[in-house]
């Protein structure tokens, strides 16, 4: 028999050999008994948690859409292409790509596996995932097609969205029962995601309604998804909230970069407790069509990352004037905030240092080495501020801005109007639909306060919080306020300055800390070129040690 036909009957048998199929194995609700009781006596009361599980989605409906997705996708492709996309940037991966080690499919399914990899494992779980799309690997296939130069760095790359951002094809629930089945089309930052070339993997778990429902409950809880869990320490240390999801998802390399939402914290709290970057942008500098809102005064979407360079690139991804959204009307011009970022310094740079956050070593730290590279930093007192009635102040927005959402965004089969009917609904079945009671919903309805005396707390709460950044920041001549975590949060929303929270190290017990730089109104190409300079000098990310 000659080579020649030995060959074709060589590759007629390799042909005709089935390949291997990765079957997920069914996922099977696990005693949390044990889990629960070992937190009864946790330090921090809202850990002392009532369920872990969701009682209303189940893992299996996720996996049967990865399954096709992954079906002959291995562990040992996964781990031959794990140092082309674990913790690598965004560049780095378009380069393996450019470069033909990689593909948009393979990246895709790189992270699908890993999810079902971590997620549907009762020892490991996160309750991170809410949903999948279940057509990412074949847009990331297509996309392989249309690779071009030119193309946004964000093209072909898998990206996680909290589950408040209307996403065609995937419900956006909120987390909350009543909207389990809200098929809502593209918010308009999806839309912009989405031409210029990123994939939309999937949707994440939250603090149900934003955090903005129960009173003294745990964040990062939701009646659709369960109980977030931190990376860092499972049962240990809070995921903060209420964009938990989309930080934990990040920390554990679950997609190339996610999107949370925040009124007053709520990308702030879980980038520092989950040592990522995370960016709250200026109020008007990215569209909120189509986000399930708490307040229409407040709230913004952002980037949510591991890498500041990666958290430009989605957030100018994002940026665009939305008729739909007339705050966008004062945004400054579109740019690429990230090709700036390699000239950056902290050279000459004025920042405040708060007084009262000295006694924290890791911010002393952090002055020091800001110091170090060049920065003049000048110690403040922080002037005391009235933010009497805030909670009034959200309430009588939610009140307004909930049934705005539902009448304009919501799916036809959802039939509530009001946050009053979103209470009778949970009381229908309160042990499973709202176990920490709704005590924050319960004081929208009953909230009665007038339009002038609305009017009157938002000028008060913007007049406050201005000064409270502005007195220091004029009297000593300051680019930027150096903070801790969401500490200054509130003031910031108030004030609708942006925030740039930077993983700054780790307490003795592993709980991750970060530094927040805080600057005025549209200062954001400053503000990451600011966090860009000190993250490459310090690098104190490190991935938490069970998720390799």
């Amino acid at each position: 028999m000659n080579r020649i036909l030995i060959g074709l009957l060589f590759a007629s048998v390799i042909a005709c050999t089935p390949k291997p199929k990765n079957i997920i194995t069914p996922w099977s609700p696990y005693d949390e008994t044990e889990e629960l009781a070992a937190n009864e006596d946790h330090e921090i009361s809202r850990m002392q948690y009532k369920l872990i599980q969701s009682k209303y989605l189940d893992k299996n409906d996720i996996w049967a859409d990865v399954q096709e997705q992954i079906l002959y996708f291995t562990e040992e492709q996964y781990q031959a292409l794990s140092p082309l996309i674990f913790e690598q940037d965004i560049l780095d991966i378009q380069e393996s790509i450019e470069a033909g080690q990689l593909t948009y499919e393979q990246l895709t399914q790189w992270f699908l596996y890993r999810i079902v990899k971590y997620e549907n494992d009762s020892n490991m779980t996160l309750h991170t995932i809410i949903s999948i799309n279940p057509n990412a690997v074949a847009e990331a296939r297509q996309k392989d097609k249309e690779r071009a130069e030119g193309n946004h760095p964000i093209f072909g790359m898998p990206i996680l969205l909290k589950d408040n951002i209307g996403t065609d094809g995937m419900p956006t629930t909120a987390g909350a029962h009543v909207l389990q089945e809200n098929s809502s089309s593209d918010a308009f930052i999806v839309e912009r995601i989405k031409a210029k070339g990123g994939i939309i993997l999937g949707k994440v778990n939250l603090s149900e309604w934003a955090y903005y429902f129960c009173a003294g409950c745990p964040v990062g809880y939701s009646a659709i998804g369960g109980q977030t869990l931190n990376p860092y320490g499972r049962m240990e240390f809070e995921t903060g909230g209420s964009s938990a999801g989309s930080g934990t998802s990040m920390a554990a390399s679950y997609a190339v970069a996610a999107v949370g939402t925040e009124t007053s914290g709520s990308i702030l709290s879980p980038s520092s407790a989950n040592s990522i970057v995370g960016l709250k942008p200026t109020i008007g500098l990215l569209s909120r069509d189509g986000i399930v809102p708490i307040s229409s005064t407040l709230d913004t979407p952002g980037p949510m990352t591991r890498s500041v360079f990666d958290n430009a690139i989605l957030l100018s991804a994002m940026t665009g004037e939305d008729d739909a959204d007339e705050t966008t009307a004062a945004a400054p011009e579109q740019k690429p905030y990230w090709q700036d970022l390699p000239m950056a310094t902290l050279e000459g740079v004025r920042l405040g240092v708060n007084s009262q956050f000295l006694q924290d070593s890791l911010y002393q730290i952090a002055v020091e080495q800001v110091q170090a590279m060049g920065a003049e930093v000048v110690e403040f007192d922080p002037v005391q501020v009235n933010f009497q009635g805030f909670r009034t102040f959200l309430n009588a927005d939610m009140k307004v801005d909930l049934p705005k959402y539902l009448a304009d965004h919501a799916s036809d089969n959802i039939t509530i109007k009001t946050v009053a009917d979103v209470v009778k609904h949970n009381l229908q079945d309160s042990l499973q639909r709202s176990p920490y009671g709704q005590a924050l919903l319960d004081g929208i309805v009953e909230e009665s306060i007038s339009e002038a005396g609305f009017d009157s707390l938002k000028a008060r709460f913007l007049s406050e919080a201005t000064r409270f950044f502005e007195t220091p920041m004029q009297e000593h001549n300051l680019d930027a306020i150096l903070s801790i975590n969401n500490f200054n949060a509130g003031h910031a929303a108030m004030a609708k300055y942006p925030c740039l929270t930077i993983p700054m190290g780790y307490l003795e017990s592993g709980q991750p800390r970060n530094l927040t730089f805080i600057g005025r109104p549209w200062s954001e190409d400053q503000l990451l070129q600011l966090g860009y300079a000190y993250e490459q000098q310090t690098l104190y990310r490190k991935y938490p040690a069970n998720y390799p």
